[in-house]
């Protein structure tokens, strides 16, 4: 599918420092970041909270990314789940831990707060809110700070897979293809 929106043709000093500020070494600006420029009062203050969850976060990496895996993934966005997986090996996940992850919380091998976070996850994204059990594994794990930004981070990425799905953002060749099927009870019907 074609992109609906591109990058800005004109963009200002302002802007394209904030675009510089958001590249990755040898990846360049992701497409979510790149269609903002079209809304510069929106790039300035999104980098902020992208900055303060992304690399300022009291969750570890690896329970960060595996967060927004699962939200991608819920969410059936090619752009963010294969960026996703890029930070996932950053941060420790391996390929095992990937497939883990399409199948859900109940794959074997996960720690009970991963399988939580998932849980979390898949939560959020059907009913908007963490059932109690869920929420007592998770704070017996993580202080307040931490719950908090749980929350966040799949708030995040489901706003982010939002913007890469209804822009169609271009997905970079490079990036490993969204999984047909996730450890849903829909998993059939979501390709």
């Amino acid at each position: 599918m074609e992109a609906r929106i591109g990058i800005a043709p004109d963009v200002s000093v302002e802007v394209a420092e904030l675009l510089a500020l958001a590249s990755a070494p040898n990846r360049g600006t992701p497409g979510t970041i790149e269609v903002l420029a079209h809304r510069p009062p929106m790039l300035g203050s999104f980098l902020t909270w992208a900055r303060v969850l992304a690399r300022d976060g009291v969750l570890s990496r690896h329970d960060h990314e595996i967060l927004a895996l699962r939200a991608s993934l819920n969410c059936r966005s090619p752009f963010e789940w294969g960026e996703h997986l890029i930070f996932a090996r950053g941060a420790g996940l391996s390929d095992h831990d990937v497939d883990a992850i399409v199948v859900g919380p109940d794959a074997p091998g996960w720690e009970p707060h991963e399988a939580a976070l998932l849980r979390a996850a898949d939560q959020l994204h059907h009913g908007f809110e963490i059932d109690d059990a869920t929420w007592a594994e998770l704070a017996g794990r993580y202080d307040e700070g931490q719950l908090v930004e749980i929350v966040y981070v799949v708030g995040q990425y489901t706003m982010l897979s939002m913007v890469a799905n209804g822009l169609r953002v271009s997905v970079p060749e490079t990036f490993r293809p969204l999984p047909h099927a996730c450890g849903r009870a829909d998993a059939a019907t979501a390709s």
